[in-house]
């Protein structure tokens, strides 16, 4: 792993170890399965489509939102304005997140029928309950801080769970451990994601949609990361063979990020819905 995955993996792992001193996994087990059941993931027919992210603090580009924002208001604008799904940031320590954010968005978004998908460095079972007690109905995780038998381990609980996962890889050793992994979970709602940032420098690296982009595995659609801030950018993606983008920063720098989402669907959909 990187230093910054590293860095991450720990400060996760030590979130774990004190959140179970307070609710053991077999009481978050419980809470998860009363949750109100989340909307599903349904991806438009019309041909492509935006995870939108919710994100108030970057390493890489740093505060993204003021305390003064409705960030509510804007997670709301992103589900009218089409997003499939709305990613939440619930790291504490270099993206300013919580469990809590995911909890409120989750409640806002259901009754516009979009999930909530909790993004953050996942290392135990235990934070996916976490995430579906939140009302969260997917999750996010990264193929280059875990073990096959951990990946495993965190597919079996978001499916048990109704859960969509978002796989995330960096090269072509994280695609080949995805393909291993989707071949014997076929019908499960799994997402293959490239995310083009360098994790040494943190700088987006664009060439990298295309290198990997013959290497994904066929069949689960794909998610292009990190670098998509236009319509012009999600037309390149779409044509590399992406299925959808997952956009944070520009859509947390725009004033109307319904607006932007249209530029994109203008760009990449036969068809509007």
């Amino acid at each position: 792993m990187s230093g910054f995955l590293d860095d991450m993996a720990a400060l996760s792992a030590a979130r774990v170890a004190e959140a179970i001193r307070h609710e053991s996994a077999n009481a978050l087990e419980r809470r998860a399965r009363r949750a109100a059941p989340s909307s599903p993931l349904r991806l438009s027919a019309s041909g492509f489509d935006v995870i939108a992210e919710l994100k108030l603090r970057s390493p890489a580009a740093g505060r993204l939102s003021d305390d003064s924002e409705d960030w509510l208001g804007r997670v709301a604008a992103y589900a009218r304005g089409g997003a499939a799904a709305v990613s939440v940031l619930t790291e504490p320590s270099r993206f300013d997140g919580s469990l809590e954010h995911l909890r409120q968005a989750s409640a806002a978004l259901a009754p516009l029928g979009v999930p909530a998908m909790r993004k953050d460095f996942l290392v135990d079972p235990y934070q996916v309950l976490e995430a579906r007690a939140a009302g969260a109905g997917g999750v996010l995780v990264i193929l280059r801080m875990l073990t096959r038998p951990r990946i495993e381990e965190l597919l079996d609980v978001a499916a048990e769970h109704g859960m969509f996962v978002l796989l995330e890889a960096f090269d072509d050793l994280d695609l080949a451990m995805a393909r291993d992994l989707t071949t014997s979970r076929a019908g499960e709602p799994i997402l293959i994601g490239v995310n083009c940032r360098d994790l040494q420098t943190l700088n987006v690296v664009q060439e990298r949609f295309a290198a990997l982009a013959p290497l994904l595995p066929a069949g689960w659609p794909a998610v292009a990361e990190s670098g998509v801030a236009s319509g012009a950018d999600a037309r390149r993606m779409q044509q590399l063979g992406y299925r959808l983008a997952l956009i944070g920063t520009a859509l947390m720098a725009s004033g109307d990020p319904s607006r932007l989402l249209r530029h994109i669907f203008d760009a990449t959909r036969t068809v509007q819905p």
